[in-house]
């Protein structure tokens, strides 16, 4: 039986407004979205919460645009990270320009993670769509951007095989790892481990420049009290359903 106590005891860190100022960290989960039903946006959720908690929560309230501020331990040192998903917008490779909310995300961003699921072809055709748009907006390629590859357990619906999203990664320049977020957290991890290291290393070098564009504010949010309201109603009523059965 789950323990209530523990999956509401997420801190407000994990959704609070501000945090850290330009010192921290601010990464961008880019995803394309293919459908109505807008499966790829609870991808990403569920990876945040993975990934900031260990926790895999399979039910929740679609929200769009979050922000998600947290102190994690990087190679024995505490970094202060942002991490802002997909507002809820479809991207298109036919569409000349991205929403300008889409933009801005990316502008203000230290670092890319893209996301696809391999049950979801169309998804992978638009990753080098997607990944160029990136590149167009932080031009001189600096940005790192990691392709990650979904649903890695849901191999006997897959449209997508390991090899191909592997490949395509390599000829973007990209580091590219398959997940399974509902199986596997250590592999999550290591996606964000990866592309946190290099964020470090390139704010110890940075040049005025760099910095200067630090300042550039962070998109706008949902009111984070309400959407943290909301995500612990979602937990309460995963723990209901867990302890029915």
């Amino acid at each position: 039986m789950l323990d209530r106590r523990k999956l509401l005891s997420i801190d407000d860190e994990f959704l609070e407004d501000q945090m850290g100022g330009s010192s921290s960290s601010r990464l961008f989960l880019g995803s394309p979205e293919c459908s109505e039903e807008d499966p790829q946006r609870l991808n990403l959720y569920a990876l945040v919460v993975r990934f900031l908690t260990r926790r895999f929560i399979g039910d929740y309230e679609r929200n769009a645009g979050n922000l998600y501020s947290r102190q994690i331990q990087l190679d024995g040192e505490t970094l202060a990270i942002q991490v802002q998903d997909t507002p809820g917008i479809q991207i298109h490779e036919h569409t000349p320009d991205c929403n300008e909310q889409l933009n801005r995300c990316i502008r203000w961003a230290d670092a890319v993670v893209i996301v696809f699921s391999i049950t979801d072809y169309k998804s992978y055709e638009l990753l080098s769509y997607l990944h160029q748009h990136i590149r167009q907006l932080h031009p001189g390629n600096t940005i790192p951007v990691v392709i990650v590859a979904n649903k890695a357990d849901l191999l006997h619906i897959k449209e997508v095989e390991p090899q191909h999203g592997l490949q395509l990664a390599n000829v973007l320049g990209c580091a590219f790892y398959e997940v399974s977020v509902s199986e596997n957290y250590n592999d999550v991890f290591n996606a964000f481990h990866v592309l946190c290291k290099e964020v470090s290393k390139q704010q110890i070098t940075s040049t005025p420049e760099r910095r200067r564009t630090s300042l550039i504010p962070r998109p706008k949010s949902p009111n984070m009290q309400d959407l943290k309201r909301r995500f612990k109603q979602a937990l309460s009523a995963k723990v209901r359903t867990v302890t029915s059965v």
